[in-house]
């Protein structure tokens, strides 16, 4: 059939079910909507499309080294609210317990409060901990290597949420004896705020 002569019928055929005026109305309508669709299209596209999710018989589940939610920001307790000594001694209870992703950050806490307490930066909270190392860093440059690395564990295993080890808490409780160790032969130089 000519695709003329289908259209030509198509639309008789409509035209005898539909009036002429509704079927404008309609089509009317339908441009509207698209149009409207169209200028509001960010806001009504949800930001993640959900995955269905189907379990196997032969797979086990996935198993979650890290909690389920990560911590957005380096501190969130007042620096003065735990001593560094009393973080440490969390720290040292959460590794003896297997949970080495938890004792990582309470090692990094630790180290924070050991340099709010020396003066070396102001931490305000929601500050992150690239931002922390920068400051500190900044004020004063040796305790940036080991403040660095630690960030760096931290962020691996916050950030990432890649599974903690015996390791990860191994190197993150050497960075905290570096850092002490640094801040107590640097203690001559105080930065004011």
């Amino acid at each position: 059939m000519n695709p003329s002569r289908w259209w030509t019928e198509t639309t008789a055929a409509l035209g005898d079910l539909v009036p002429l005026p509704l079927a404008a109305l309609a089509l009317a309508l339908v441009t509207a909507l698209v149009a409207a669709g169209w200028y509001t299209f960010p806001r009504w596209v949800p930001r993640r499309i959900p995955r269905l999710r189907r379990r196997t018989r032969n797979r086990p589940e996935r198993v979650e080294t890290v909690s389920a939610a990560p911590a957005p920001t380096v501190v969130d307790v007042p620096p003065s609210a735990v001593s560094p000594v009393a973080a440490s001694d969390l720290a040292d209870r959460l590794s003896a317990d297997g949970r080495y992703a938890e004792a990582v950050r309470e090692r990094l806490r630790a180290m924070l409060h050991d340099l709010t307490d020396r003066r070396v930066v102001w931490i305000r909270p929601g500050m992150t901990v690239g931002e922390v190392v920068t400051a500190a860093s900044a004020n004063r440059p040796p305790v940036g290597p080991p403040l660095a690395a630690a960030a760096d564990i931290f962020s691996e295993l916050w950030y990432a949420q890649r599974g903690a080890t015996v390791d990860h808490d191994h190197r993150m409780r050497e960075h905290a004896d570096r850092l002490r160790h640094v801040l107590a032969t640097d203690e001559s130089t105080e930065v004011t705020w």
